[in-house]
């Protein structure tokens, strides 16, 4: 399992990304800018998803190979942040592992998949299996941002579209597979730790009601966006404040 570690601080942050077509190491430099906010404070690992995936790796051998990596790492009573699919692989490590985490924020994320959660991401595993990258992408672009950022970033999505290897294509459809279905809430009652739990009333991907499910089932903070997205942890402007200040109360 590759990482990124950057920052210099004395506290740990560790970064679960959600799902994506790419290893999100491509865009390591992308993400060290965006928290560069943190890096006086903390030392932040961003741990992508092991390279050599089996053919069937659900969401609960993500998180037990996530948590095998930290301990690797020597990492413990971390502030932990998982968006989307990575928010799934992060309750599952504050659920089973709870000496690994001090803090948890989930970002529009679920403790189960929708109806509408399940049909997103067969549509991406459909799109993969044809091999066609720049429909993916666009897909991507189109239901994971907020619609106005559609024209903006169009081209670069079908450029990455083409840049996107057959290998891995078949790595995306494993891991995309994984999430199906999905459903920890069985797994929510063994977390204790302080958890912030954030969503999005346009989230197109998962809807916002697991937002505010996961929130109920765990009785914690929840801070809901509109006109943001999915990605909302990336398009709102105010979002690192917001996660830094819970981390840090």
């Amino acid at each position: 399992m590759n990482y990124l570690k950057f920052g210099n601080g004395a506290k740990t942050l560790v970064l679960i990304p959600g799902l994506s077509v790419q290893s999100v190491l491509l865009m390591g430099d992308a993400v060290a800018r965006d928290y560069k906010f943190f890096t006086d404070d903390y030392t932040v690992y961003l741990i992508d998803r092991r390279e050599d995936v089996p053919p069937v790796y659900p969401v609960a051998d993500m998180a037990r190979d996530t948590a095998e990596k930290m301990k690797e790492l020597g990492l413990n009573d971390v502030c932990l942040f998982g968006a989307s699919q990575g928010g799934m692989i992060s309750m599952l490590i504050a659920a089973w592992y709870p000496e690994l985490v001090h803090k948890l924020v989930l970002a529009s994320s679920a403790a189960r998949i929708s109806e509408l959660g399940n049909s997103v991401i067969r549509g991406w595993i459909s799109l993969a299996e044809k091999k066609d990258g720049p429909a993916l992408y666009l897909d991507f672009l189109k239901k994971v941002y907020p619609s106005y950022m559609f024209d903006t970033y169009k081209d670069a999505f079908i450029a990455a579209g083409n840049s996107v290897t057959s290998e891995e294509l078949e790595r995306f459809i494993i891991i995309a597979k994984g999430a199906e279905n999905f459903d920890a809430r069985s797994e929510l009652s063994k977390i204790k730790c302080p958890v912030l739990v954030t969503g999005s009333e346009d989230d197109a991907v998962l809807g916002p009601e697991p937002s505010r499910e996961i929130a109920r089932l765990l009785d914690c903070q929840i801070h809901m966006y509109k006109d943001y997205g999915h990605d909302c942890y990336d398009t709102a402007p105010d979002y690192k404040e917001i996660i830094f200040k819970f981390f840090n109360d």
